[in-house]
């Protein structure tokens, strides 16, 4: 009996394969980038990094968990309160310090999502905002890190930062442009670590899981799916990542205020119009959206409130026209995806050891020559 053909399941394309060489090139080049580019050049790209990584976390919580949440800028703020308060009353050292704003950040979403996920639809994004109001309310009233006026980095801290020094060696800097440099470098591994690990959530068990609470929640309960166990997973690990990424944003500004740090355009609304702009619900979205809003900070922020206003136009005619963003309509036209997740079988192709002498199904047996009697 022949053996059968070994069927393959995959996930990856050409296409996908082509990205992940290109992805690793401009990596490189990212690290080396303070290195040949101005100080202005690496603020940039830390703000398209940081705004990437929350982009990326809204992401998961709505376009894949279906949680449409407007309260985002309470893990910022809390998250770099946290970090601020770690510093000035602990004494540790701000790079250290990052990590206690995520844990900040994943305190706080225990009793934001025990009270937001008792509701549901536009209920459930009011009650994040409500959660976020409240929060920034209270830290407004904390005297040791400035109260409502807000406070600075301390001088000490800021010259005791870990690996300030080498980097200003290394690269001939003065030391506020070293930790540009440095919470650069934060940003893009972030950056590295939230793509990579919500492309591999996406992959596993769970990421079917999630796409099938997103899609139809009784549905995912009647095949056996714990709806409330993945979407508390979801809103804790975005929680978390938004909190280091307002710790590091904090790190590189070295002054915070309540209303700075609670902030519902620049954390919340920014955000939302990067994924609705790019593509909801996927991971090139968010990349595609959050170059389209610097470009637009960039031409058009000296103009005021007619930057506000073209930001909102163009979000409107987005969703009326492209309902799934830039990337969305893309894709339906070409089928490209960078970080596919679909499954499909593949079937290696072989050629036999040898092939066949008579076609299978036909009668092949020579006739007999006929005798010439004649």
């Amino acid at each position: 009996m022949e053996n059968s053909p070994n069927y393959k399941v995959e996930t990856r394309t050409r296409a996908s394969n082509i990205a992940g060489f290109v992805a690793l090139a401009l990596l490189i080049i990212a690290i080396f980038l303070p290195a040949f580019a101005s100080r202005s050049v690496v603020q940039d790209m830390f703000f398209i990094l940081t705004m990437l990584v929350l982009a990326q976390f809204w992401n998961l919580l709505a376009g894949y968990g279906g949680m449409v949440s407007v309260g985002q800028q309470a893990f910022v703020g809390i998250g770099s309160y946290a970090f601020f308060g770690a510093i000035i009353l602990l004494g540790i050292n701000p790079v250290a310090a990052v990590l206690l704003g995520g844990f900040a950040a994943l305190a706080l979403a225990v009793p934001t999502a025990y009270f937001a996920f008792r509701l549901q639809g536009a209920y459930f994004a009011i009650g994040t905002w409500v959660c976020a109001e409240v929060t920034r309310l209270m830290v407004a009233q904390w005297k040791q890190v400035g109260g409502g006026t807000g406070t600075s980095m301390p001088r000490d801290a800021r010259k005791e930062m870990w690996g300030s020094d080498w980097i200003a060696t290394l690269f001939d800097v003065k030391a506020s442009a070293a930790r540009d440099i440095l919470a650069y470098w934060l940003a893009l591994v972030l950056v590295v670590l939230t793509i990579g690990g919500i492309y591999w959530l996406l992959r596993t068990k769970r990421g079917l899981a999630l796409a099938a609470v997103r899609d139809n929640l009784e549905a995912a309960k009647s095949v056996g799916v714990d709806a409330v166990r993945m979407k508390w997973f979801v809103f804790l690990v975005s929680a978390f990542g938004t909190g280091i990424t307002g710790a590091v944003i904090y790190l590189q500004k070295a002054r915070i205020s309540p209303d700075a740090a609670f902030s519902l355009l620049d954390w919340t609304a920014y955000v939302l119009f990067i994924v609705v702009i790019g593509g909801i619900g996927t991971i090139e979205g968010p990349i595609i959206g959050v170059l389209v809003l610097f470009a637009l900070q960039t031409l058009f922020a000296d103009y005021g409130t007619w930057y506000l206003i073209l930001i909102g136009v163009l979000g409107i005619l987005v969703m009326l026209f492209a309902p799934r963003g830039i990337w969305g309509l893309f894709t339906d036209k070409t089928g490209i995806q960078l970080f596919p997740i679909r499954r499909h079988l593949t079937m290696p192709v072989t050629m036999p050891k040898t092939m066949p002498k008579t076609m299978p199904g036909k009668n092949n047996m020579k006739k007999p020559r006929e005798k010439n009697n004649g």
